[in-house]
């Protein structure tokens, strides 16, 4: 699976209360969380996003509490991949539930800077610099978990 978006670009430390945050935890649809997605740190993230687009971030992406809210906002947005130097273990395995590409990078990449992610190969292309990095690519398994949308979604087409 190639991915290919904008970078849409954050610091270090980005918990789960700036991803979605806790005022809105009252809802469990989707789209309503995806509307508040990022509003605490980029009041204009749904205006400057589009689908397909990818957040970078630096280290800890995903830290704070253990809600499953925070990765579904993001997918739902329509995000396509989250790029980090590094995650918090919960929001990364979240994730990977929900069927949400997760990769751990220090590639240096500028917000705006247009990427190609080649899951399969574990390639991540800055088009914009003419850079890449390489990653471990997602087992077959995880790969297919991702592709179906999730490990709820296998288990509901009787996948698992």
């Amino acid at each position: 699976m190639i991915l290919n978006g904008k970078a849409l670009c954050y610091g270090d430390h980005v918990d789960t209360d700036v991803i979605i945050p806790a005022r809105y935890l009252n809802t469990s649809d989707p789209k309503e969380l995806a509307s508040h997605c990022m509003e605490d740190i980029d009041k204009n993230f749904h205006k400057r996003m589009q689908p397909g687009d990818i957040i970078v971030a630096g280290n800890n992406f995903g830290c704070g509490s253990s809600r499953e809210h925070a990765p579904l906002a993001i997918k739902t947005s329509g995000i396509s991949c989250v790029i980090a130097k590094s995650f918090a273990r919960i929001f990364y395995r979240n994730s990977i539930n929900i069927g949400l590409p997760i990769v751990v990078s220090d590639l240096d990449i500028k917000d705006g800077d247009q990427l190609e992610v080649d899951l399969d190969n574990g390639v991540i292309k800055n088009l914009s610099q003419n850079t890449q990095d390489s990653f471990p690519p997602f087992s077959p398994f995880l790969q297919e978990l991702i592709a179906g949308g999730g490990l709820m979604n296998a288990l509901k087409e009787g996948k698992l």
